[in-house]
C-alpha cells in the first residue's frame, strides 16, 4: 500500500484529496454517501461575519464543460456557525477548514478572531478571490497591496494554519502569491472561479441575475493547471490546486505540476462519492507506478 500522506504546514493530511468550499456544504450533507473522515480534509461553506442572503435568483447556469455560479456567499453568519454547524463538524477525523470572507479588512479580522477560538477547526482558508460579491471578495485578491494588507492583518490574529485562496482573474498570479507568502500565508489555494457570463439568445437576457458569475468545471482545468505550475515555481509554501478536477488523473496532473494537495469542487455536484473515488484512484496510480510515498510526485513534471 502506498503512503498517501502529505503535509500542508501544520496540517497532516492522510491523503492529498480535499473538498472545495461551496461545493461540499458543511460535510454533513455527504454523510449518507461517503465516510467524510476518509478524506484529507474538508473546506466548509464560505462563512461571513454577519448573515448574508446571497444574490438574487437565478444564480447558477450550466455551460459547455462547466457551470457558472453567483450564489454570493449565502450563509447565516459566524454566530450561527459557532452554535449550529461547529458542533456537527467536530466529529470528523480529518482536517476541517473554515473558508472566511469579508467585505472589509475589519470584517475579516473579527471573523477570524471568532474562528480562532474553536479548538477543532484546524485551519482557515482566507478567501480573497470570490468573484460573486459586490464588496470585498475578488477586490482583495486582484491587487498586490490589498492582498498583502488583508493577509498581514489576519495573520496577526490567527495562530493556526492560514491558507490564502487566490483569484485567477489577474495578469500575474505569481506576484499576488509572493505578496501573501511574504505576509505570512502558510499555504495558498488556487484557482478560484474565472469571471464569465452566459446569455439566453431567445430572451436576449443573461442567465444569471448578476450578469456575470464564476466559471468552474472541466473547462477551466488547463488554465488552472498552468497557474498552479507557475505559482509552485515561484514560492516555497505548499500549494493546494483546484480547477476542473474530475478524476484521479486530473488530481495527479496537479500534483505533478507542483500541488501538494488538491480540492475537488464542481465534480461533487455530479457524483457525491467522487472525492473518495479520487483517493482510491491516486492509490491505484501509486501502486501501478511503484510509488511508495505519493509526496514523491509533487512537482515532478518531466520537462
Amino acid at each position: 500500500m502506498a503512503d498517501l500522506k502529505v503535509k500542508i504546514h501544520k496540517l497532516e493530511l492522510k491523503n492529498p484529496v480535499m473538498t472545495a468550499s461551496g461545493t461540499f456544504g458543511n460535510g454533513v450533507e455527504f454523510d449518507d454517501f461517503i465516510n467524510v473522515s476518509d478524506l484529507g480534509g474538508i473546506l466548509l461553506k464560505g462563512t461571513t461575519l454577519h448573515h448574508r442572503e446571497g444574490n438574487d435568483y437565478p444564480r447558477m447556469a450550466e455551460t459547455p464543460s462547466g457551470m457558472l455560479n453567483a450564489v454570493g456567499l449565502q450563509n447565516k453568519g459566524v454566530d450561527y456557525f459557532c452554535e449550529s454547524i461547529y458542533p456537527n463538524v467536530r466529529k470528523y477525523n480529518t482536517n476541517v477548514v473554515v473558508n472566511v470572507n469579508g467585505s472589509t479588512i475589519e470584517e475579516y479580522i473579527a471573523l477570524t478572531e471568532r474562528i480562532n477560538e474553536l479548538d477543532d477547526i484546524d485551519a482557515i482558508e482566507l478567501n480573497i478571490s470570490c468573484p460573486n460579491v459586490k464588496e470585498g471578495g475578488m477586490a482583495f485578491g486582484t491587487s498586490c497591496p490589498m492582498a498583502e494588507q488583508v493577509t498581514k492583518e489576519v495573520r496577526k490574529v490567527y495562530n493556526k494554519t492560514m491558507i490564502v485562496k487566490l483569484s485567477p482573474n489577474v495578469t500575474n498570479i505569481a506576484e499576488i502569491d509572493k505578496a501573501v507568502e511574504f505576509q505570512g500565508a502558510d499555504s495558498v489555494s488556487l484557482v478560484n472561479t474565472f469571471l464569465g457570463m452566459a446569455i439566453d439568445a431567445e430572451s436576449r437576457k443573461p442567465l444569471l441575475s448578476t450578469i456575470t458569475g464564476g466559471l468552474s468545471g472541466p473547462a477551466i482545468k488547463p488554465i488552472a493547471l498552468r497557474m498552479v505550475w507557475q505559482v509552485a515555481q515561484a514560492i516555497k509554501v505548499p500549494v493546494i490546486g483546484m480547477g476542473g478536477i474530475m478524476n484521479a488523473t486530473d488530481a495527479i496532473e496537479f500534483m505533478l505540476a507542483g500541488a501538494t494537495a488538491v480540492q475537488i469542487g464542481t465534480a461533487n455536484f455530479i457524483d457525491p462519492k467522487i472525492a473518495i473515488k479520487i483517493v482510491k484512484g491516486i492509490e491505484e496510480y501509486a501502486q501501478r507506478h511503484n510509488i511508495h510515498q505519493i509526496s514523491d510526485i509533487i512537482g515532478e513534471l518531466q520537462m
